[in-house]
């Protein structure tokens, strides 16, 4: 059965996007399929929540299944148009186990009635409301006030109010109310525009310049009028500095040049107005630059594109993904999931999607808060993705690198780093302690204080050794390294025994565990054995229940030879030493995953047919295979997650995307013993 629910405010303004986006990213821990559905959009355009959403939470829906009626539908035939949305939610519900209804934004059904067309919505969808109050310049009493209006108006028009959420917050609110009420304070970035906002609504083309900085929220607005010195005198952090069609070639380059330049605060875009024609020689020397924010160009005047855009609020787009980010923390630090889970009746289901399997790392990891060190700090895409991790809180960050270059390159990027800490590899005391630690966990090898000094400077040692001295909890780094360059200190400062890696492959429905698919070229026996005990614990910590499949080309007793008997031998090697793991070998993948192979191979075993953690026997099958699935099963690989250190060290592909990086210092957050006091 699908369960579904309708998100509804009583005027424009409430923010009712947070609680929809945050909605569907908490069904999304829980079920496979969520849909998201407005009944009413405005007709000759797409509406930019149903995108953003389809976009964000990689809904495989067509815009046009999430979209109802028109506006002017309604206006023709109230009755009509709203028997054609439901007939348009059925259909959308037959195709997903949630979904998240976002009611009408007041733009044209008309004010007065309009929640009450929304709550008779949500009865003919038999869909309980989720009921967003307004408190912004309200008192407590004016809250609650409203509140009881449209709880009244909801049950006049027998919709069911499944709880209240209260935005725009700015005081402490404490309400009584029959049903659970939840406050979101007022947050000043949700209402900032991004530059795309300001672009749409000055009827603007991009120009030239970074197009990923128009989901940069923009602080400020300021119409350069002036000489560049005393534009540059009055430049403010995050702003958009509108040129007038007369200024473009004297003053754009200087703007420019300030933006990148220390010293100098960093603007979210440049926008030209009165159709700016450049002179061809500025306009080649602009576009020979690598100019890091965007430049939009307008044919109004600028009177009016500074008229218009100064009235323009914030609103959620695909490319604003920093304000979705503070939407989604938001209303995940304010709202309570479970209990909202538990009114709505919807249990977590046995399918783990990609998604559902990211959300649950992310989970884990803001549940414990770790403090994970990146080496390269002066990496971009290294800080875009500390920009994420700060806004959904999941882990406390220190930056390895020069800090003013980081701050300034962060600043240019429209990225926030200010909860970040930044370090020098050659911070003199940090230096000194960590080379008489270096020093004392390799004296074995020969290694002195003096040769450690210099040694700790690099950035994979210096994070390293922050992590072996406690104050970092685990690292994460090869965005712009090798993997030797990034696993070697780790291998002489934190091993423990074997060091060994797993994978977690996230196929469409479930999640399995490969392991060794990074290390380990050979292994022998006694080293499958620990791969495999190593691999079933780290399964376990992140909620796959283990059952170990030691994978050969044979099954069971039917094949002999050298590669097989290794696989046997540590099979019995694994029961003898963790009798309480379920694990099968030699077997072959087919038997191992597929129940119709395994009743035939091996009828008794409780592994075959049902394995989540598949052994390897070596390097050049577990990369091969690893790779197949990943190619042409679509599954996402999350790894490689390293065993066997004292603490947890991860290494990225150099081609990792911000996303790869996310997932990965999540992972390693995660991996944190809980009870390891925090860095």
């Amino acid at each position: 059965m699908t369960r579904s629910v309708y998100v509804a405010a009583g005027e424009a303004g409430a923010n009712k996007a947070t609680v929809a986006l945050g909605l569907v990213e908490l069904l999304s821990r829980q079920v496979g399929t969520v849909g998201v559905f407005r009944p009413v959009v405005r007709a000759g355009r797409e509406d930019a929540l149903v995108n953003t959403i389809r976009s964000r939470f990689q809904l495989a829906l067509p815009y046009e299944a999430c979209a109802g009626v028109t506006y002017d539908d309604v206006h023709a035939d109230v009755e009509r148009a709203a028997g054609e949305v439901v007939a348009r939610f059925r259909a959308l519900a037959g195709r997903c186990d949630a979904v998240v209804v976002v009611g009408t934004d007041y733009t044209d059904v008309g004010a007065p009635t309009e929640f009450g067309f929304n709550a008779r919505l949500a009865a003919d969808l038999g869909t309980p409301v989720i009921n967003v109050v307004n408190a912004r310049d309200r008192g407590a009493a004016q809250v609650a006030a409203a509140v009881e209006l449209s709880s009244r108006e909801l049950a006049h028009h027998h919709a069911r109010e499944l709880a209240v959420v209260v935005t725009r917050a700015g005081e402490h609110l404490t309400l009584e109310h029959p049903t659970p009420v939840f406050v979101l304070p007022e947050t000043p970035s949700l209402r900032a525009p991004t530059v795309a906002d300001l672009l749409d609504a000055c009827e603007g083309r991009f120009f030239l310049g970074e197009r990923d900085g128009l989901g940069r929220e923009a602080s400020a607005l300021m119409v350069g009028a002036m000489s560049l010195p005393g534009i540059l005198e009055r430049l403010t952090e995050g702003a958009v500095v509108i040129i007038p069609a007369d200024r473009a070639a004297a003053l754009l380059p200087g703007l420019i040049a300030a933006h990148q330049a220390p010293g100098f605060p960093a603007l979210s875009a440049v926008l030209l107005t009165g159709g700016t024609q450049l002179p061809p020689p500025v306009e080649r020397l602009l576009r020979g630059m690598a100019i890091p924010l965007p430049v939009i160009a307008t044919d109004r005047d600028t009177f009016d594109t500074a008229t218009r855009l100064s009235a323009v609020e914030g609103r959620f787009t695909p490319e604003a993904g920093g304000k979705i980010d503070t939407a989604l923390k938001l209303f995940a630090a304010h709202v309570d999931g479970p209990l909202l889970l538990e009114r709505l009746d919807i249990a977590k289901t046995d399918v783990v999607t990609p998604l559902m399997f990211e959300y649950e790392l992310l989970d884990r990891a803001r549940a414990r808060r770790r403090h994970i060190v990146l080496p390269e700090g002066e990496e971009p895409r290294i800080l875009r993705a500390a920009d994420i991790l700060l806004r959904r809180g999941v882990a406390e960050l220190t930056l390895l690198g020069d800090e003013e270059r980081i701050r300034v390159q962060a600043a240019q990027l429209g990225l926030d780093l200010d909860a970040a800490r930044v370090l020098s590899p050659f911070d003199p005391e940090l230096r000194e302690r960590f080379a008489r630690a270096y020093a004392e966990a390799r004296a074995h090898k020969g290694m002195t204080v003096e040769l450690a000094r210099d040694t700790v400077t690099d950035v994979s040692y210096f994070g390293t050794l922050m992590v072996h001295t406690g104050l970092a909890d685990g690292m994460v780094s090869g965005a712009a390294h090798t993997t030797a360059h990034t696993i070697r200190p780790a291998f002489e400062i934190l091993r423990l025994g074997l060091v060994s890696s797993v994978f977690f492959m996230c196929l469409a429905d479930r999640v399995l565990v490969y392991g060794d698919c990074a290390v380990n070229p050979d292994p022998t026996a006694e080293q499958l054995a620990a791969i495999a005990i190593a691999s079933a614990g780290t399964a376990a910590r992140f909620g796959v229940e283990p059952r170990i499949a030691m994978l050969s080309y044979s099954t069971g007793a039917s094949g002999a030879g050298v590669d097989v008997d290794k696989v046997r031998a540590a099979t019995e090697l694994v029961r003898e030493r963790r009798p309480d793991l379920q694990v099968e070998g030699p077997i072959q993948y087919d038997a191992a995953v597929d129940p119709a192979v395994a009743l035939a191979k091996m009828p008794e075993s409780q592994v075959a047919g049902r394995a989540t953690v598949f052994v390897v026997p070596d390097l050049n099958t577990g990369n091969n295979l690893y790779k197949a699935v990943q190619r042409s099963a679509g599954a996402v690989a999350v790894g490689p997650v390293l065993q066997g250190l004292r603490k947890p060290v991860n290494d990225l592909s150099r081609g990792a995307t911000v996303a790869d990086i996310v997932t990965t210092v999540a992972v390693t957050a995660a991996q944190v013993h809980d009870d390891e006091p925090p860095a």
